[in-house]
This record gives structure tokens, sequence and C-alpha cells, in this order.
């Protein structure tokens, strides 16, 4: 089911997630925030750029404690904590913030 942004069409899975990770920028971000109902503010960004940047390094979209762990290493442990994240994606930070950044599902998450 391909979202649109910008007049141009982008192909995501049956889940809504980026099925080209390459094509992804901030424009497609909110457009999929939309789709989340989320209304991006600079600690959602600060979240998902955290993620890229995993993902850039690892290959490999982390689970809810792995990101919570590595959040609070990188930000701190006010940012690093399941109740801030959850408060930022309240259906699974993980899981959410992956999707808004156009990242894979991670794994171990339903």
């Amino acid at each position: 089911m391909p979202i649109e942004v910008n007049g141009k069409s982008y192909e995501t899975d049956e889940e809504g997630y980026l099925v080209n990770l390459a094509e992804w920028d901030e424009d497609i971000g909110k457009a999929l925030a939309e789709g989340e109902n989320i209304e991006m503010t600079p600690q959602h960004w600060e979240v998902v750029n955290f993620l890229r940047d995993y993902y850039n390094e690892f290959q490999i979209a982390p689970a809810v404690r792995v990101l919570t762990k590595s959040i609070g290493k990188k930000l701190g442990p006010e940012k690093g904590n399941s109740q801030y994240l959850y408060e930022l994606f309240p259906y699974g930070p993980a899981k959410q913030a992956c999707k808004i950044a156009g990242l894979p599902k991670p794994t171990g998450c339903i």
C-alpha cells in the first residue's frame, strides 16, 4: 500500500513500513507519523534520528530493550527509559519509531 508524499508515491509493506529504506527523508517521516497520529516534535526527531544512526551502524532495528538502553547511554537516563519513549510513541517506541524512521520492523515486535 503506497503512501503519497509531495506528489510522489512510495511503496510500503502490508504493515505500513517503507519498502525502500534509501527513499526516506523527513517529509516521508512526517507522512508516516501522520498515519500513526503522531505530531512530530524535536524529541520525536531525536529518537528517529538516533534509530537511523543505529541502523546505519548495526544494520538492524533495535528491539525496545536495546533501544531504551542505547538511548540512555547516548541521550541520558531521563530519555533512556520506557516511560519517556512510550509518551512519544504510545504504540511501541521501537515499532512505531522505526516505522516513522523508514526502517524495518524490529525483530521480536508483534
